[in-house]
């Protein structure tokens, strides 16, 4: 009797107990794919693009009543915009990831999500993108962001398994985000406009020579040709770390030269720059992975600092 009695009860739970692993199994499915779509906007990314964004937008804005709702909305617009425009990048170079340790665990080699579904969500939200700040802040500012996705997904992109150039062309749509967003404030784009593009130009080329030359074995198994796999030595790569570098200096005083910031910021420029001159200086001493992430970590401090200062002393 107790048998029967303990079978019928074991024959009750299992049902529950299955029940409740399929419904846990699916929710840690879901989770997995919402963290999978959420790697595919490159938040870190999206987080520098939206801070230089402000800036440009802060810095136009001096005239007159800053204008919280149409920053508000410009962030939103940017920030979707980039997320876009990353799914995309990787929905394009899924095959290029899969050759790389250092993407090789990303949504699209691991199969966590298929192709489509990251080109239909990239092209959700670059399309949606466009419409919204073509629609709430203005048509310069989406004008703008058209050149970002032309310029990044139908140009750099390409280019980089075809020659080590690509770098050049892909820092023109880099250097658009400070454009943008001086564009959303003023609707109009101005020689400090362009000040603040220059700047970011030449920030990015030491930043992606030191990443270039940390990964250089990993980009040379995909067959992308940046400057050290093109040149192994590292020759040419020491020498445009430090010559973009050593153009940055002066170009990122021109903000205090053209008033849009002032003293405090035209010394804080130059002791940023001249740091940023050292690191890249002792790699070109020393092209070792140790000194090339030095320059990378030093361009990642360098840049949001220079803006905030360029910013709190407009």
């Amino acid at each position: 009797m107790e048998t029967i009695v303990v079978e019928e009860i074991e024959q009750s739970v299992a049902p529950v107990a299955a029940g409740a692993t399929a419904s846990s199994g699916a929710r840690a499915e879901t989770r997995e794919k919402v963290s999978a779509y959420y790697e595919l906007t490159k938040p870190r990314i999206t987080f520098l693009v939206a801070l230089t964004t402000s800036a440009g937008f802060l810095l136009g804005s001096t005239r007159g009543a800053f204008d919280y709702q149409l920053f508000a909305h410009t962030l939103v617009g940017v920030a979707i915009l980039c997320s876009g425009i990353s799914a995309l990048n990787q929905w394009m170079e899924r095959d290029l990831d899969r050759l790389m340790r250092r993407t090789a665990r990303r949504p699209l080699p691991l199969g966590t999500l298929t192709p489509r579904a990251a080109l239909v969500f990239g092209l959700a939200l670059t399309v949606g993108a466009e419409i919204y700040l073509a629609a709430f802040v203005n048509l310069l500012s989406a004008f703008c962001g058209a050149t970002v996705i032309v310029g990044y997904l139908l140009c750099y992109t390409p280019l980089k398994t075809r020659t080590s150039l690509s770098t050049l062309v892909g820092a023109f749509p880099g250097a658009v985000p400070p454009l943008l967003g001086w564009a959303a404030a003023t609707n109009h784009i101005g020689l400090e406009a362009w000040a603040l593009f220059a700047i970011l130009f030449l920030w990015q080329f030491p930043h992606f020579f030191a990443i270039a030359w940390m990964y250089r074995e990993d980009y040379a198994r995909a067959g992308i040709l940046m400057l050290p796999v093109v040149e192994p030595e590292g020759r040419l790569t020491k020498q445009q770390i430090v010559l973009w570098t050593l153009m940055l200096v002066p170009v990122s005083l021109a903000p205090a030269a053209l008033g849009i910031s002032g003293a405090i910021y035209f010394f804080g420029a130059l002791v940023l720059g001249a740091l940023f001159l050292w690191s890249s200086i002792a790699a070109a001493v020393t092209l070792s992975r140790r000194n090339a992430r030095r320059v990378l970590l030093a361009s990642v401090l360098y840049l949001p600092v220079l803006f905030v200062l360029m910013v709190i002393n407009q």
